[in-house]
């Protein structure tokens, strides 16, 4: 929780930063209204649009009830609330959880990772996602989105007052070059950081789900065998709710390079040090 306390503050010092270079504290003030707005409904409804945007269909207990148990034993064992079940009609292995806080809370798995896992890996998976709702990482993600959306609307601002010359110093020499400098480098600086907090949750979510799933193992086994399979068969997903999924269901290009995700071995060999 440090690194990311440490991360957030790095994209709040980057937005003042980027704020003060356009248009001093008021254009700093704008940017970040304009991205509380926009982020504040993607915290209260962003379940409800990515369940529907994967077609994820609600499963009640008669209907799946291996899966409710171990997902109510599990809740339990995190003193977390019983959340929603939903199944994703897909060949592909792969979870996410969703929701505000774990009283509005949402576990999503796919058929093809039912197919695929034993219960002890299945215990693993869940209890990573069941980590992502007791550390309230929606509500993080959302900060770093808020945060880093704020720079980006200010780099924009940037590149307008360059091609209209009412950039606030733009008269003076030197202001024009760092204009540009801001305009290129924060989008980038803002993308980077918002990428390390979401892979210092992933991080945290596989020590805490280790906990919960009750053997670290069983979380390693089931990251090695969603490793393979992902390549084989990856989910059709959707960039912007790449990052909620346990593994990255992008892949190659750019997907690789920016991915929200750590490397799938470094995540096998912590778990594995977390046995020994």
């Amino acid at each position: 929780m440090l690194r990311t306390t440490f991360l957030l503050a790095l994209l709040s010092v980057l937005l003042v930063w980027s704020g003060n270079a356009v248009a001093g504290p008021a254009g700093m003030k704008v940017a970040l209204l304009l991205a509380l707005v926009m982020n504040f409904g993607s915290y209260w409804f962003s379940d409800r649009v990515v369940l529907r945007l994967y077609r994820a269909r609600e499963v009640s207990k008669a209907q799946a009830p291996e899966l409710h148990s171990l997902v109510r034993e599990l809740a339990g064992r995190a003193g977390l609330p019983m959340p929603r079940v939903y199944l994703v009609d897909s060949g592909a292995a792969n979870a996410f959880a969703t929701g505000r806080d774990p009283r509005h809370a949402a576990v999503a798995v796919t058929t093809g990772l039912l197919r695929l896992l034993d219960r002890d890996e299945l215990a693993g998976v869940l209890g990573h996602e069941l980590a992502h709702i007791r550390h309230r990482d929606m509500l993080i993600g959302t900060i770093a989105a808020t945060l880093a959306g704020a720079v980006t609307m200010l780099a924009g601002m940037a590149r307008w007052a360059l091609i209209f010359g009412s950039g606030r110093d733009a008269d003076r020499d030197g202001d024009a070059m760092g204009l540009l400098l801001m305009a290129l480098l924060a989008p980038l600086a803002a993308l980077i950081v918002q990428m390390a907090v979401s892979r210092s949750r992933e991080y945290a979510a596989d020590r805490e789900g280790a906990r919960i799933g009750g053997d670290p193992g069983r979380l390693a086994r089931a990251l090695a065998k969603l490793a393979r399979l992902s390549e084989a068969a990856p989910l059709q997903a959707n960039p912007a709710t790449a990052h909620l999924f346990i593994v990255n269901p992008l892949r190659g290009g750019l997907a690789s390079l920016f991915s929200t995700h750590p490397p799938l071995e470094e995540r096998i060999r912590r778990l594995e040090a977390m046995r020994g």
